[in-house]
């Protein structure tokens, strides 16, 4: 594919997976490919695109040859016009492995033209830990269920249900739930790829 967030997605998504399935934490693969956790972080949650160095030590490292590795992408098909996902379809994801309450599920992610759009359910539990994070592009939340305190560089903002907010995800930020409940949010991550 010529698009390069959805490739950067793909391949941080493939490299998950892989590692999962040998066992390693993200810690191991960060000691036995001298590449740091919140690099690897990064590259397995589609943040930024590793590399050629990088990708070639990484895959390298999980003893996977190259081609074994790209072989998936000749089966990624065309967009037909639309696209209808159920709920059983949506998979499980782990954006950051030190996060602690943060439940992702992915609910679309597929690339149009030079425009990239992400979409996920987070389920934020009581009191969920993790540091901030920046995301190349924009995002949009919507708060589905509960409160949350969104921290978006020195600023905290109050959302609750139904509360919308859209923003630039390079000004590092993440969602606190000070409540004793869990809170609910559809987020949505739009990137123009260049």
């Amino acid at each position: 594919m010529q698009h390069t967030e959805y490739l950067t997605v793909w391949i941080g998504t493939k490299i998950k997976e892989i590692r999962k399935s040998h066992g390693l934490k993200l810690g191991d693969l960060a000691e036995k490919t001298g590449i740091s956790i919140a690099m690897l972080s990064k590259i397995e949650n589609g943040r930024v695109f590793p590399t050629l160095p990088s990708l070639f030590q990484i895959v390298g490292t999980l003893e996977v040859d190259l081609n074994e590795f790209f072989s998936d992408l000749k089966n990624i098909k065309e967009f037909p016009g639309y696209i209808l996902k159920k709920k059983a379809d949506y998979t499980t994801l782990t954006k950051e492995e030190e996060s602690i309450g943060f439940n992702y599920e992915l609910v679309l992610n597929h690339t149009i033209d030079r425009s990239s759009m992400e979409v996920s359910i987070l389920t934020l539990n009581s009191g969920a830990k993790r540091e901030t994070v920046s995301t190349s592009g924009f995002e949009l939340l919507y708060v589905l269920k509960g409160e949350i305190e969104f921290q978006l560089g020195r600023k905290r903002l109050q959302l609750k249900e139904d509360d919308t907010l859209f923003f630039d995800g390079n000004i590092p930020h993440v969602p606190h739930n000070k409540t004793a409940s869990d809170a609910k949010m559809l987020v949505i991550y739009f990137i123009t790829l260049q």
